[in-house]
């Protein structure tokens, strides 16, 4: 029997579930490798807990799927259509091909995934139950005969089911078939049982009785991270990522993650990020138990804290700081600049996530620098005497300013490697730091060295000020 085919051997009609010797007969230099159950589910779970930087809550689905309950984690990943193509990117690194759907319910995700047209579908919150009609009954995740039964009735789409008695189908199918229509259409809970990568640190609480108000939670929250901070100083660790897994009665879990910007041990601060998620908690009937994953963990690297005394401006301050804002806005929104290695004023700074350990080294410069500068260079009109005599007076946004003091010049040449463009990359620039009479500093510059053609056109621009 044939338990996989590869899209080569499916091209030639050859498809799971048909027997070897009707495939060998269809193709017969077919390559037949020996199936190893067992294996491929180790390694299907393997895959579960990779996926484990998406989601908290993941999980084999049959022999090729995986359930990945992202409620609450689509942000930390730029939205939805961002993460299902980073992790279909993913699978690609892995050589593996896939199909991905996210929607409201696993079994709406699963007949999306499966019998969908397209390879990555998202459906929107709340989507009309009539979107499925068009699937097949196979999309149900029922046996084989009792979907030929249907189609042999009629019923062989997922609309003519929904619209048929529910009665006479319970006594003639049983009750699996509505079942699985129930929890595709949301109307039945359909929990995931997450897989657990064995070496991550965890802590869980389980209550004789269920818990459901935020005070409750945050006594809960307080326990679990001083025991996995506990845990994390024995490895010499901190956290990067943790996800607090609330276990409801109803068998479903619902999580939430947060992120630091350093690895951290400190279970106030921990403690505090997981204490204002706990509004976007869902608890249903009640939370029978609550744990407390370490997804992400870095060696944890000395911090000086000056002796006791600690500073607005102390690294352990800002990574407080920049965890909440990224918590609570979102990783996308929180950035910070990191220096680049070149001269050209408007290219010496980029933007990367404010969480990115490192910064790319430091990149400095012999000139003083100003504390503001232009979006882009902006032209003045200037009274000066070439070929390298400073500014007497310019005219910038009508206003003149007559110069009483210049420092410069100072030369910067473009990047040669990079493309030239009148306004991104001149070939010379002489920049001039110039005071008026009322004390304001100014920072000009030509473009061109006032002798040669092939320098610029020697026009002056206002660039930023002291």
């Amino acid at each position: 029997m044939i338990a996989a085919a590869d899209p080569a051997a499916r091209a030639q009609g050859v498809v799971p579930g048909q027997p070897l010797a009707q495939a060998q007969a269809l193709v017969p230099d077919l390559q037949v490798l020996a199936a190893d159950p067992d294996r491929d589910a180790a390694d299907l779970a393997r895959l579960a807990g990779r996926c484990l930087w998406m989601s908290p809550l993941t999980a084999p689905d049959g022999v090729d799927g995986i359930w990945i309950d992202a409620s609450g984690c689509a942000h930390l990943h730029g939205g939805e259509p961002a993460m299902l193509g980073r992790l279909l990117d993913d699978l690609g690194r892995l050589g593996l091909s896939g199909r991905v759907a996210i929607a409201d319910t696993p079994g709406a995700a699963h007949a999306l995934a499966r019998h969908g047209r397209s390879r990555l579908a998202v459906l929107p919150a709340g989507a009309p139950e009539t979107l499925f009609d068009s699937l097949p009954v196979e999309a149900l995740r029922i046996a084989g005969d009792t979907a030929d039964m249907l189609h042999r009735l009629g019923l062989g789409r997922i609309g003519a089911v929904r619209a048929a008695p529910r009665a006479p189908l319970a006594r003639r199918f049983g009750p699996l078939l509505l079942t699985r229509l129930d929890q595709m259409l949301g109307r039945v809970a359909e929990p995931i049982r997450p897989v657990l990568a064995p070496e991550i640190v965890q802590a869980r609480r389980g209550f004789v009785e269920p818990i459901s108000t935020p005070d409750a939670f945050r006594v809960v929250i307080d326990a679990l991270v001083a025991e996995a901070c506990t845990a994390l100083r024995r490895r010499g660790e901190g956290a990067r990522r943790l996800d607090l897994v609330f276990e409801r009665v109803d068998g479903t879990a619902r999580a939430v993650r947060v992120g630091t910007a350093r690895a951290v041990h400190d279970p106030a601060h921990l403690g505090h990020l997981l204490a204002e998620r706990i509004e976007s908690v869902e608890p249903g009937f009640g939370v029978e138990a609550m744990r407390l994953l370490v997804t992400a963990a870095e060696r944890c690297a000395p911090v000086q804290d000056g002796g006791g005394r600690r500073g607005i401006g102390d690294e352990a301050d800002l990574s407080v700081l920049v965890d909440r804002l990224s918590n609570r806005l979102g990783p996308e929104r929180v950035f910070r600049l990191a220096p680049v290695a070149t001269h050209v004023p408007e290219r010496r700074q980029r933007r990367v996530p404010a969480d990115r350990a490192g910064g790319g080294g430091t990149w400095s410069a012999d000139w003083p620098r100003p504390i503001r500068l232009l979006p882009a260079p902006e032209p003045v009109r200037v009274t000066a005497l070439l070929p390298d005599h400073p500014p007497r007076a310019f005219i910038w946004r009508r206003s003149r300013h007559e110069v009483v003091r210049a420092d410069g010049p100072e030369r910067i040449l473009g990047e040669w490697w990079r493309p030239a463009t009148d306004a991104d990359n001149d070939r010379v620039r002489e920049y001039w730091t110039v005071e008026d009479r009322d004390g304001r500093r100014f920072w000009l510059f030509r473009r061109g060295d006032g002798q040669h053609v092939w320098s610029g056109d020697q026009g002056w621009f206002l660039h930023g000020f002291f």
